[in-house]
């Protein structure tokens, strides 16, 4: 077993940290590469490379946790490598083919396996697959070669206060994708696209921007880049939209909804809706699930409560420990989501 790195688990931030190695993987002349092994936190780079002037890029976010029985267990990274073909054939970039994604996947966990957080520390290990197009191009058209590099890193919550309420701000000045867009695609410009309202968020006191649909602004769309659902009595409600990125955490809560015995609805969500939640929640693979406390309507003023006492609601508080268990080996997998990762002596 190697040697521990010098990390305080339990106050780790959700940011980057070097570990000791990152995959990579290339397509060229119409096949895929053998995967390699690379220390190098950089790569070589053509300046007319098409992902730098014609934004062939994509990427996903899944995670390693370090269970109770002190095994290392990935969470459904199949899923993870069917969202990453879709969002590559969206932008007309080679998908990577799933049990090649897997692959890699493995072979990252097992070369850093040192950095995932010790069991109970409420940390765990980022998993990052990046594609981007590397042919060197002047004028408007998909790449000919690829590079798929997966690197990892140790993380705590994605926010700062963990599962505990926060406040979110809504704003009809601004979309986060245009109809018929891209935003059901995981890639780097629909990130860049919300930097702006986010930013906008974040100084007037909020954690994210909620968004409202880009063509009518009558229905819920996302949560900042999370998916949102909305709790009502005994029902699961989450929008069901072409522009929403199809959230693999979202996924999971709702059959570990139906599991409990919820009614799970997929649908439209009118922002008038709002006032009947009982309680509302953003969920993705960095927060899991993130409770909100209230929304505010910048527009009008309007603010619908959800939490007065700083407390997760009790659905919410359920279907978040739920699926933790799942994911830390703490109960049982009888949907075969997760994948043990066997260490090196």
């Amino acid at each position: 077993m190697k040697q521990q790195p010098d990390i305080q688990w339990d106050s780790l931030p959700f940011g980057y940290i070097k570990t000791d190695y990152n995959v990579r993987c290339t397509y060229k002349d119409g096949e895929w590469g053998p995967i390699e092994v690379s220390q190098d936190e950089y790569i070589p780079l053509h300046i007319a490379a098409t992902c730098l002037h014609y934004g062939q890029e994509s990427f996903e976010g899944l995670k390693a946790f370090r269970g109770k029985d002190g095994k290392i267990r990935v969470f459904r990274m199949d899923e993870n490598a069917k969202r990453f073909i879709r969002s590559a054939e969206g932008i007309m970039m080679q998908p990577m083919p799933v049990e090649l994604f897997c692959e890699m996947v493995r072979k990252v966990v097992k070369l850093n396996a040192r950095f995932v957080p010790p069991y109970g520390t409420g940390a765990s290990l980022y998993i990052r697959p990046l594609e981007i197009g590397t042919s060197a191009q002047v004028g408007v058209k998909p790449s000919k070669e690829y590079t798929v590099i997966m690197f990892v890193t140790p993380v705590g919550p994605y926010f700062k206060e963990g599962f505990k309420p926060s406040k979110v701000c809504l704003s009809r000045e601004y979309d986060r994708v245009a109809p018929k867009g891209t935003g059901s695609f995981k890639i780097g410009g629909n990130y860049a696209a919300s930097l702006q309202a986010g930013e906008k968020a974040h100084d007037l006191g909020y954690s994210v921007m909620l968004y409202l649909d880009p063509k009518e602004k009558k229905y819920l769309d996302e949560c900042g880049a999370a998916n949102i659902f909305g709790i009502r009595g005994n029902s699961y409600i989450t929008p069901a939209s072409p522009s929403i990125l199809p959230s693999i955490t979202n996924k999971s809560v709702r059959q570990i909804a139906r599991d409990l015995g919820m009614e799970v609805e997929e649908r439209q969500i009118p922002y008038e809706e709002l006032e009947t939640f009982e309680e509302v929640g953003s969920c993705g693979t960095a927060a899991v699930i993130s409770p909100v406390a209230e929304i505010h309507d910048l527009d009008n003023g309007k603010k619908f409560i959800f939490s007065t006492n700083n407390e997760a609601g009790p659905k919410s508080t359920q279907l978040f420990n739920a699926l933790r268990a799942i994911q830390l080996g703490e109960a049982e997998d009888k949907h075969g989501w997760v994948e043990i990762i066997e260490e090196e002596d």
